[in-house]
């Protein structure tokens, strides 16, 4: 009986590394969430990389990226209320774009980041960790450093599988409920943050909630805009603590996924409420603090 315990315990351990090295390796992410140019220069003939160019149609027509597939980021990433779409839709628009479970995505866009971003969110949500947004925009520097053409690109179909991640996005209630309770942070400028602008019938922010453009976060120059080092993110951030989870919102969702990959690459627990102002702000019946009034 004791040789049988002590075999069944090899059995065990011999399984539990076998299994459990390979799990680790499933889930371990291998793109950077901000993707350097030289990354992208060493993989660019990976087979598993997929270019995602979130630009209008006529922009991506007229000069992008070599094998890069176009996704217009309002049409492709935000439904008639401009929240996310269904999970059908989200299934087939990245298996069409040649995204399977293997691929490392790289999304770049016209120099906001926020449709590179968006894009970043949602397949995070779908359990697709290996995905990253360029560190350059669209322009004169990824021109001078990478092959460019024009018109149209098709790819083969893949087959997207998502994993849904819930944690990662908030609705108006649990919203509602987690004021006083977590940190929430307002994407938007700092006009609609304070009331003097909205895209909504009503003007301000959701209580107790603090205003980091997403802005803040890039800057804009001759070559594209680009994302600032981590060493400049952590200062802008350093207020904010980290034993609290944080809620996202801006306008449509969009900027809030900006600030999303900022802070949880800076080790912060962020979820993105995807209603955003233009739910909060159009419904009279949750609270508002507007300091233009004030």
């Amino acid at each position: 009986m004791k040789n049988l315990k002590l075999l069944l315990l090899i059995i065990t351990i011999f399984l539990n590394l076998l299994y459990g090295s390979n799990t680790k390796e499933t889930n371990q992410k291998e793109i950077p969430s901000i993707v350097p140019l030289q990354w992208l220069k060493q993989n660019y003939d990976n087979s598993k990389l997929v270019l995602i160019d979130l630009r209008s149609e006529d922009e991506f027509k007229s000069g992008h990226l070599k094998n890069a597939v176009n996704m217009p980021g309002l049409k492709s990433l935000f439904d008639k209320d401009l929240k996310m779409p269904k999970l059908a839709f989200l299934k087939e628009l990245f298996s069409n774009a040649g995204i399977d479970n293997e691929s490392y995505v790289v999304a770049y866009d016209n120099g906001d980041f926020i449709w590179a971003a968006r894009m970043y969110w949602i397949l995070d949500i779908l359990g697709h960790e290996n995905v990253g947004i360029l560190k350059y925009s669209f322009g004169n520097r990824l021109k001078n450093e990478f092959p460019i053409e024009t018109g149209s690109n098709k790819v083969a179909r893949k087959e997207f599988v998502p994993r849904i991640d819930n944690e990662k996005i908030e609705t108006k209630l649990s919203t509602l409920l987690s004021i006083g309770k977590k940190t929430i942070i307002d994407g938007r400028k700092e006009s609609h943050y304070e009331g003097k602008e909205s895209i909504a019938k009503r003007y301000g922010h959701i209580p107790t909630a603090e205003n980091y453009a997403c802005t803040q976060n890039f800057q804009v120059t001759d070559d594209g805009s680009v994302m600032k080092e981590f060493n400049e993110l952590k200062q802008i951030y350093k207020s904010i603590p980290k034993e609290k989870e944080i809620i996202l919102y801006c306008d449509g969702g969009a900027d809030a996924a900006l600030n999303y990959i900022v802070l949880k690459e800076l080790g912060y627990k962020a979820a993105v409420y995807d209603g955003s102002w233009v739910e909060w702000g159009n419904d009279e019946q949750v609270p508002i603090e507007n300091p233009s009034k004030e």
